[in-house]
């Protein structure tokens, strides 16, 4: 037991080394590092040692390994790891209050720069967008179309931004999202809300007024701000 603990402590010590040295050294995307034996002799470990540490830079993307070649760097890609991680945070309320947590913190962090790069085309796409949302929820607020619309609303608002990585966000949580939405309130007041709410915001950003952009993000966080789970 005591040997399995100090192999993993040198595991985790030597991917972490491994892990500095390919920043330091600004290795690029694919560029050859060395084999598992050459990092053993180097670095005076066991192969044990060396595959394992090899084994958690591959989990995390920044190491991959090549037949004939050795090992070889990458350029890690954090969507992916967190899409893969995500299903195991989804097991009890508490996870799931924390996902949406962090879809708050995203959008209330995103809403200023949407609004400041947000393209003619895009403002138009989301006017459509809003536009169709009102139709679907007259009839039942929480329909799949009107679901799959709110979605919409907020992936292109994302993607005003600029930033690949923040709107690739919202494709990692859209599955929390859609039970969020699909937890919800019913009521026609709660439709004429939603409809309100979104349009607002579309105004908001056509004007390029970020504060009250901010205001309506944090206006449909309101129950979750208020220590409840919130809805769509």
């Amino acid at each position: 037991m005591a040997h399995s603990i100090a192999s993993e402590s040198l595991s985790n010590d030597l991917a972490e080394r491994l892990r500095q040295r390919i920043q330091a050294e600004s290795l690029a995307d694919g560029e050859l590092f060395m084999t598992e034996a050459q990092l053993a002799e180097e670095y005076q470990v066991s192969r044990t040692v060396a595959r394992e540490a090899v084994c958690r830079l591959r989990a995390l993307g920044i190491l991959e390994g090549r037949q004939r070649k050795g090992l070889v760097v990458r350029r890690p890609d954090p969507l992916r790891l967190l899409a893969s991680s995500l299903p195991s945070l989804i097991d009890s309320d508490s996870d799931f209050l924390e996902l949406q947590k962090l879809r708050y913190v995203l959008e209330v962090g995103a809403i200023e720069l949407a609004v400041r790069n947000a393209t003619d085309e895009q403002i138009e796409q989301l006017e459509e967008i809003a536009r169709k949302m009102e139709q679907a929820v007259r009839g039942n607020v929480l329909s799949d179309r009107a679901i799959e619309l709110d979605l919409s609303f907020h992936a292109l608002v994302l993607q005003m931004t600029g930033s690949v990585l923040i709107a690739g966000m919202q494709q990692v949580l859209v599955e929390y999202f859609k039970f969020a939405a699909q937890h919800g309130t019913t009521s026609t007041g709660a439709a004429d809300r939603i409809v309100w709410e979104h349009r607002e915001l579309l105004a908001a950003i056509r004007a390029r007024d970020a504060e009250h952009a901010r205001a309506m993000i944090r206006l449909q966080f309101r129950d979750l701000l208020a220590g409840e789970t919130t809805s769509c």
